[in-house]
């Protein structure tokens, strides 16, 4: 863009100069200002490309540098890739071990369940088998607390019923 310009200021320098060479004629003086003109417009057009290309130069390092982040946010776009599944691994492991720790808890809600249902099962035979072993003894206890009371109310009227003393004297119970 700028040689473009440089090129136009060239031109119309030169027409300017060719547009006052008619009035009075093109003189030696003239074309040695051209010269010395030309001279100084291809040195300042060799420092325009200079500078053109260092800033070509630039752009590469810049866009080089571009490049070199792109492969960083590229290396950074990986890793966390990386970190996503690491991520998700470490999601359906918890996942996993929270199902076996479910199961686990639950096998072990059976087990306590079977383990009281068995003791209460058992603590209701065990008062069964006592209360009626309880029962028992309570009625051997009556029935020998209540034979010797028999046997005074039958020696009682044994006195008075002579053939209710014959009968307990057999015995050996008079």
């Amino acid at each position: 863009m700028k040689r473009i310009g440089i090129l136009f200021l060239f031109w119309g320098l030169v027409f300017s100069t060719l547009a006052f060479a008619g009035e009075n004629g093109f003189t030696r003086e003239d074309r040695e200002r051209l010269i010395r003109l030309e001279a100084t417009l291809q040195t300042f057009m060799r420092q325009a490309d200079k500078r053109f290309e260092q800033i070509d130069k630039r752009f590469e390092d810049i866009n080089q540098r571009f490049e070199d982040v792109n492969r960083r946010f590229e290396d950074m776009n990986k890793r966390f890739e990386q970190i996503d599944k690491r991520i998700s691994e470490l999601r359906e492991d918890t996942d996993r071990r929270f199902e076996d720790l479910t199961r686990f808890l639950w096998i072990l809600a059976g087990i306590f369940t079977a383990l009281t249902a068995a003791i209460i099962a058992l603590v209701i035979w065990d008062r069964r088998s006592t209360v009626k072993y309880a029962l028992r003894e309570a009625d051997e206890r009556y029935a020998l607390n209540l034979l010797p009371r028999i046997l005074e109310v039958l020696k009682e009227k044994a006195k008075t019923d002579q053939e209710l003393a014959t009968i307990l004297r057999n015995y050996g119970l008079l």
